[in-house]
């Protein structure tokens, strides 16, 4: 087995050029919404969700060709919420992975409707590809992506956000908000690349509560580095959920008890893999590179 460094980059360099090839060139028209579709989505970001996808694959024995489009579809999911958070009505953020966001380098009309672009490609994929053996488990490819994303995930998590700035959240409540906003794509992630192949019952259960604790230890740490980590390092503004009185891990629990219960969470994570041997030795690796992370 490639060591962690060398497959991740391989995995990464596989999703940019997948990535490239599902996004529509900027020459045809509408231009500009396909240069600033590319904008969004090329040449930034860890890739994350990708990982976890090829990682959960690699438990079912599935072929990566399969993986690498749901991983895309999961990526463009991701990609669209970073540009619709970052606008003036949401975040109103200026950076994102290190340049400008894409209100700012273009206008936000256009921000907007690369949002919407990036959210069809997604299901486009997802509906076009052969990734799972017969049209049932692909169909419930789609709803579990679709689920992930909506007002039962990704978007009620950011709502729930919204409305929580400048209020009091026990750990319970902030809990909730983040399996939803960070967590529900995360787990979507490991459980998409995971049906590309043959997922039991039992398996499915394990790769479901690792990624609950993986989707949560993600934001523990993202919320520790918002708050200790500078601009130039996060490529994106720090210190932006202080200045905007939002509950954060760190702002309930303080910096300290923070890492601590992201370090809880990886020994959950690993404990809920347990069972599933070798196969599962990338996700072992991505928990801990969640953790360990510095930006």
């Amino acid at each position: 087995m490639t060591d962690f460094s060398a497959w991740t980059q391989a995995c990464q360099t596989r999703m940019e050029s997948v990535l490239a090839e599902w996004l529509p060139p900027s020459s045809i028209a509408p231009q500009r919404l396909h240069e600033a579709m590319r904008y969004a989505v090329l040449g930034g970001g860890k890739r994350v969700r990708p990982l976890l996808a090829f990682a959960a694959g690699e438990v079912t024995g599935t072929d990566p060709d399969r993986v690498q489009h749901a991983a895309a579809a999961v990526e463009l999911i991701h990609a669209y919420s970073l540009v619709h958070d970052d606008m003036p009505a949401m975040d109103d953020d200026a950076l994102r992975r290190g340049k400008p966001t894409v209100h700012v380098e273009f206008d936000e009309a256009t921000a907007l409707l690369v949002g919407d672009a990036l959210q069809s490609l997604a299901f486009d994929i997802l509906a076009s590809q052969p990734l799972a053996d017969n049209a049932a488990a692909q169909l419930k490819m789609v709803q579990l992506l679709a689920q992930a994303s909506g007002s039962r995930g990704m978007a009620g998590g950011q709502a729930i956000d919204l409305a929580s700035v400048g209020k009091p959240l026990d750990l319970t409540e902030l809990e909730f908000m983040h399996i939803h906003k960070t967590g529900a794509l995360i787990r979507a992630s490991v459980l998409l690349g995971a049906q590309c192949g043959t997922l039991s019952d039992t398996t499915a259960a394990a790769l479901d509560h690792y990624a609950k604790c993986i989707g949560l230890a993600f934001q523990v740490v993202d919320d520790v580095l918002d708050a200790e980590t500078p601009t130039a390092t996060l490529g994106k503004t720090a210190g932006k959920d202080a200045a905007n009185n939002k509950p954060t891990y760190v702002s309930l629990l303080g910096a300290a008890r923070a890492r601590e219960l992201a370090q809880e969470l990886r020994t959950d994570a690993h404990a809920a893999l347990a069972e599933l041997g070798p196969s599962a030795a990338r996700l072992r690796q991505l928990a801990d590179f969640v953790i360990e992370r510095t930006f």
